[in-house]
């Protein structure tokens, strides 16, 4: 009898595997057997762009490891993670999502994939994602178009949709994605897990591709809050190859797997932003709207005291901080400058059509100014991002919260056929997750129920370096809820 390994625990296999019910390897190779299976053949998800093909070596360097020393070697010991393509892997194609870097292998990891290797990792593939991640759905010119494992004919998000299925449809045990906006949280929210976008510098982005630089956010995708804390556990921290890593000094040393504490709700007031749920009038909402009204319920039931709290001229707020056309160009352009790549530019993909056609962003940015600074407007909006989160904070302040609470998504995520006729893009989709993005703030996502077939997420915005109540509360509402399930895939 093989071991399960659905919604299999990083946990519950460092149990297994010291118990030798499985090894490093064997787990491996049933995530190797589903990939193929799941992803390359049958529903065809999508997910996958590239396989390390050392994966299986490496698991087994763990094993011996294991049996000559008697203990892991680290806090992720043998852990199969999907990584997002947008981060870089010594040895092993990285393309961005796109077809013009077909082709490129890295010679140096990124940061973060250095930090997940020395506590005991196994980055087991690369994850599909929009051409430099500038959609919030499921199209690349590298790997086509992807599908969500809960409803084939409909989009698991973006831009870490890859990694968001693979986890979802237990392709791997735990993933990482990267958040400028929604990247994160979007793709959680649509494919049943939890997402995490740190306050911006909590970790490294050295080895990375930008989309805009002082708001990409990396962090994990799972399908536990507690898997979720023990990778961040490893992988937040100061790095001098990323000077925005300041932000982790300022937060202080913390051990996010102390935060999970089921009575992280009691008797803490938490802000409810009705504006985004109850005052709505959007089609598709209303079922979205029924499930958040459950989820306040259940957060009374955990003992939160809930207030109604107002972010002023929040339409304003979010349209004014947008910087992705106007700043996106100028940090790709200078990544690429720095690598042996095959492409130099966004110009050069762009002139070349070298970019998948529905990619609206990738257009605009594209014909966007070279330099930020070109565009009358860019300080204007840039010293607006502090605005925002001020507006925020005193907001919190005066309610005296320590939480804000929304839907993840006003509506489900659309179907293809919805977006291969245009009727949402990147602009006009009613996520919620660019609140948190353009403020700087911390937010989490996690599962909060089913609209038919489709999941939903609840989001958790917090103050900056608030990660651990984030995680804390986030805890409590998953182990009440138990909302979480697997794909029929």
């Amino acid at each position: 009898m093989k071991f399960p390994i659905e919604e299999l625990t990083i946990s519950d296999f460092h149990s297994a595997i010291l118990s030798k019910k499985i090894t490093a390897t064997e787990l491996v190779n049933e995530y190797l057997v589903r990939i193929k299976n799941i992803d390359q053949n049958g529903p065809k998800l999508n997910s996958i762009i590239t396989i390390n093909e050392k994966a299986l070596h490496e698991a087994n360097m763990l094993d011996e490891y294991l049996n000559l020393e008697g203990e892991l070697k680290g806090p992720l010991h043998g852990v199969p993670i999907a990584v997002k393509d947008q981060i870089e892997t010594a040895g092993v194609m990285t393309t961005f999502g796109s077809i013009a870097m077909d082709g490129y292998v890295p010679t140096e990891d990124a940061t973060i994939i250095k930090k997940l290797k020395d506590a005991g990792a196994i980055i087991i593939a690369k994850t599909t994602m929009p051409d430099f991640a500038t959609s919030w759905f499921g199209y690349s010119s590298k790997n086509g178009v992807s599908k969500n494992p809960y409803d084939l004919l409909y989009d698991p998000g973006g831009s870490s949709g890859g990694t968001g299925i693979a986890i979802a449809a237990n392709l791997a045990m735990v993933g990482i994605g990267e958040d400028p906006g929604v990247s994160i949280r979007l793709p959680a929210s649509c494919n049943n897990l939890v997402g995490l976008k740190t306050t911006p510098g909590m970790i490294s982005r050295a080895g990375m591709s930008p989309l805009v630089i002082f708001q990409d956010s990396a962090g994990p995708m799972c399908r536990t809050v507690e898997d979720l804390a023990r990778v961040l556990d490893v992988i937040v921290g100061f790095d001098d190859k990323d000077p925005f890593t300041s932000s982790a000094l300022i937060s202080g040393n913390k051990n996010y797997v102390d935060s999970l504490k089921v009575e992280g709700f009691k008797g803490r007031r938490v802000g409810v932003l009705k504006s985004l749920f109850e005052d709505l009038q959007l089609a598709g909402s209303t079922p979205v709207n029924q499930l958040i009204r459950k989820a306040l319920g259940d957060l009374e039931s955990l003992g939160a005291i809930l207030v109604d709290v107002e972010i002023s001229d929040l339409d304003h707020y979010i349209e004014l901080t947008s910087l992705y056309v106007t700043r996106s160009k100028y940090d790709i352009n200078n990544f690429l400058a720095t690598r042996d790549a095959p492409i130099k530019t966004v110009e050069e993909i762009y002139n070349r059509k070298q970019y998948h056609p529905s990619l609206e962003l990738f257009e605009m940015l594209a014909n966007g100014p070279s330099h930020p600074e070109e565009e009358s407007d860019y300080l204007e909006r840039y010293v607006a991002r502090e605005k925002f989160q001020q507006v925020i904070l005193n907001e919190m302040g005066k309610k005296e919260v320590d939480i804000i609470v929304y839907p993840t998504t006003s509506i489900p995520t659309p179907s293809r056929k919805e977006l291969d006729n245009g009727k949402w893009t990147t602009f006009t989709y009613p996520t919620n997750t660019l609140i948190a993005a353009q403020s700087w703030l911390p937010a989490i996502t996690v599962p909060a129920g089913f609209v038919g077939a489709l999941p939903v997420g609840l989001e958790f915005m917090g103050i900056p370096y608030g990660e651990d109540d984030l995680i804390s509360k986030a805890y409590a509402f998953e182990k009440f809820t138990s909302h979480r399930r697997s794909p029929r895939v």
